[in-house]
């Protein structure tokens, strides 16, 4: 079913299915995994929480950024429906950071990205050890979504966090950090395409993933590319490109202008906020490059829900 076909009773009463479902899991699966013996409580302050104090992720968990939400309160959409499913995010955004609730019940994996200064000696725990008991310490009132690949099995806690670590010059630690949804990343595509493919093939592999992608990843999306390296790199290349401000243009001036055609290409694709048709299919499209193999093109997609839920920090010595 499509759902721009729908009168606005049925869509609300969607929405208001889905809320109903997640706060189900809420009950019968976040309270059993913290060791209590009941299916269902009579409230869900407990884990709608903001925990004071807290850093990183508790703020890009119940506060969406800025400029996200300046561009879709700016948006007007391109028909009533399209409007409409807008007003709804920007409400939502906004009775999450009134409430500090998460702004998605899916509160993702914990992506980190360390960058050391190489002037840096660090002493005492283990920096992935570290890193992982903050996450567990920010997930407490968070769903916690980290399973094994095979059993399922959850961990309980969140952990461990996707960790990429890289040293750099100087004598500080920079943490970036992002909560990963899985209806975006679900979405992200890997292409290894050949030289022959050039530029254009590159185009039309990022407009493909968001077209195929349709309402899935709760549009409108922001997009990281990243070209050339090798398979790993291109992925985590597209990964951290998300990391981006909003507003932030990219120094490259041939990229800045791809970047420009990409996003205009997918606006064209008429899929809309959350998939009601329109022309607000995509905030930003972030592409960052590495020199690759004469025999190799690389081309990695990863898709950012609207939430684009991603902070840093900067400690010094």
């Amino acid at each position: 079913e499509v759902y721009p076909t729908w009168p606005e009773n049925a869509i609300r009463a969607n929405i208001y299915a889905q809320i109903s479902f997640a706060l189900n899991r809420v009950y019968t699966e976040h309270y059993p995994s913290l060791g209590y013996d009941f299916d269902i409580t009579n409230s869900t302050a407990y884990d709608q929480s903001f925990v004071n104090g807290r850093e990183i992720f508790e703020n890009i968990g119940t506060h969406l950024d800025e400029k996200v939400y300046c561009r879709l309160k700016a948006a007007k959409g391109a028909n009533e429906r399209e409007s409409f499913a807008l007003k709804v995010l920007t409400e939502n955004a906004e009775i999450a950071r009134d409430t500090n609730s998460p702004v998605c019940q899916d509160t993702g994996l914990a992506v980190v990205f360390l960058e050391i200064g190489q002037d840096v000696a660090l002493s005492g725990k283990y920096v992935e050890d570290a890193v992982n008991d903050g996450v567990r310490q920010a997930y407490e009132n968070f769903r916690k979504s980290s399973v094994h690949p095979l059993s399922r099995k959850n961990s309980g806690d969140n952990t461990p966090a996707i960790i990429h670590t890289r040293v750099v010059k100087g004598d500080k630690v920079k943490v970036s950090c992002m909560m990963k949804g899985f209806g975006s990343e679900n979405m992200s595509r890997l292409f290894m395409l050949t030289p022959a493919d050039g530029v254009e093939g590159v185009v039309e592999k990022v407009v493909e993933t968001v077209k195929d992608a349709g309402s899935c990843p709760c549009p409108p999306v922001i997009l990281g590319v990243g070209v050339g390296g090798t398979m790993e790199k291109a992925a985590i290349m597209s990964k951290h490109a998300l990391l981006n401000d909003l507003d932030k243009e990219n120094p490259d001036e041939y990229l800045s202008s791809l970047e420009k055609e990409m996003l205009e290409k997918i606006n064209a694709l008429g899929i809309g906020a959350e998939g009601f048709r329109g022309d607000v299919t995509a905030l930003r499209v972030f592409i960052e490059t590495e020199n690759t193999h004469i025999a190799g093109l690389p081309v990695a997609v990863t898709v950012q829900c609207h939430c684009s839920r991603h902070g840093e920090r900067i400690i010094e010595g």
